[in-house]
């Protein structure tokens, strides 16, 4: 990757619906070689695909909470039974694999603290071998970004 591929990204991190005329114009590249390097960064798995971006509370979602997660075991079943249930559940927006006390953090979004509690009684209880969890919600965002630092 040079310079322009990180511009050409960055471009269209901030906005995926670009036209390739557009694009090229905010990159300074004429438009064919301009798409040649999109398909080229999509081909090597640089841009893995194209999405919408929704805002949660418009959709009825604005309670984010940070559940984190310690599994009671660490055997390769108690593991792939864990991940395999967190795949499933909708609700969970994100889920990372810790180093630390914990073992996975969770970004859940909800309703309301109603809902919340149904996720956890119907749907985080129901998964076996989970020795503790511990609940941090957000009541505000200072940065939410879409766009990866890249470097030229």
């Amino acid at each position: 990757m040079d310079a322009i591929d990180s511009r050409i990204l960055r471009e269209l991190q901030k906005d995926g619906r670009l036209t390739n005329q557009e694009l090229s114009e905010r990159v300074n590249l004429s438009p064919s070689p301009c798409l040649r390097r999109v398909r080229n960064l999509e081909k090597a798995g640089i841009i893995g695909g194209y999405a919408a971006i929704v805002d949660q509370e418009a959709c009825g979602l604005p309670v984010t909470v940070f559940l984190q997660v310690r599994l009671d075991r660490h055997s390769e079943e108690n593991v792939k039974a864990f991940e395999a249930a967190v795949e499933r559940i909708d609700e969970i927006m994100e889920c990372y694999l810790m180093a630390g006390d914990r073992d996975y953090l969770l970004r859940v979004v909800v309703a309301n603290l109603a809902d919340y509690e149904d996720f956890i009684r119907r749907r985080i209880h129901k998964i076996p071998g989970i020795a503790s969890l511990d609940s941090s919600f957000a009541y505000g965002v200072v940065k939410r970004s879409q766009v990866l630092p890249t470097r030229p």
